[in-house]
């Protein structure tokens, strides 16, 4: 898969299917629609694209309605790696670009810089200066111009639709069977093992301390069941999401810290992909360090069962 950041010298002159959409998420919606774009692409003998944003437009024409995301670019690319595709092109979403009318967004990107035959979005698609561009329109413009549109209908699970915003409700909530449902997989956070004041070393559970990507949503603060991807490998292990009121007191800082099953080596520096799987319980401030130690050791405890339980 070939990544392409810079649209402005770039042009397709084989032709292609373009799956077109925001893409937060990377939901069981989202790729529903990219796999008919590549089903339609193998069955025509043209290559593959997917045509995303660096940045959600939302977030920067609605600067005080931010979106956080539920995947960050690193991890789209990473998924989508694993999926028949040959291009990847995230547009630079400027001023410039948020001018061109609904027209000039087929004619000079669609056309003139991925020579589409073949046009996949979801039924509640809008492109163009302010959204004004529909399916409909883009259904007339693709008759117009040549190229077929397929509108893939919504994704529902128990009656609701997916989407990016149903999820990130989910995952605000600490309702993790529930995000899985919907994303198709276990939400997770990626980030570098920082250092941090050892608390948990001393408790006799120590943690690896990560800094999310700031843009990225947070589950609720509490503890959860979680597996944590190191060099590669995956290993059992329970984080906690919060402030740490017993040892750090009301008001603490905020951190993600994840102490994994039966490991001891030190991580600081180490770039580790924390995975959610069910919440355990809410923060909690506790009357004493010795209260927090058992309690901490009840969570482990609930963690291994849960995983000799899937695994046995």
């Amino acid at each position: 898969m070939q990544v392409i950041t810079n649209l402005k010298d770039f042009r397709l002159n084989s032709p292609t299917g373009v799956a077109l959409g925001n893409f937060d998420g990377l939901h069981i919606g989202h790729m529903a629609l990219i796999r008919t774009m590549i089903s339609e692409c193998r069955l025509n003998g043209i290559s593959t694209v997917v045509y995303t944003f660096m940045k959600h437009p939302e977030n920067i024409l609605r600067k005080n309605l931010y979106n956080p995301l539920i995947t960050n670019n690193d991890q789209k690319t990473a998924l989508l790696e694993n999926m028949d595709i040959d291009f990847l092109c995230y547009q630079e979403f400027d001023e410039e670009f948020s001018r061109l009318s609904p027209e000039d967004f087929v004619r000079n990107i669609l056309i003139g810089k991925l020579n589409v035959r073949i046009a996949v979005v979801g039924f509640n698609y809008r492109f163009g200066y302010m959204g004004r561009g529909d399916t409909e329109l883009l259904e007339y413009l693709g008759q117009e111009y040549g190229f077929k549109v397929i509108v893939v209908p919504p994704v529902r699970v128990n009656a609701e639709i997916v989407s990016s915003t149903l999820i990130r409700e989910n995952i605000r909530k600490g309702r993790m069977d529930k995000v899985f449902q919907l994303l198709g997989r276990h939400f997770s956070l990626n980030g570098t093992v920082v250092g941090g004041r050892r608390i948990g070393r001393t408790l006799g559970f120590p943690t690896a301390n990560i800094i999310a990507d700031p843009e990225m949503v947070l589950p609720a603060n509490g503890v959860y069941i979680t597996k944590t991807r190191i060099n590669g490998q995956w290993m059992n292990s329970v984080t906690n999401i919060g402030n740490a009121p017993t040892v750090r007191g009301q008001g603490g800082s905020f951190s993600i810290e994840t102490h994994i099953l039966n490991y001891a080596d030190d991580l600081y520096g180490t770039q580790i992909e924390v995975c959610f799987f069910e919440k355990l319980r809410g923060e909690k401030r506790y009357e004493s360090t010795e209260a927090l130690k058992k309690q901490v050791l009840e969570d482990i405890n609930r963690a291994a069962a849960y995983w000799h339980v899937l695994t046995k």
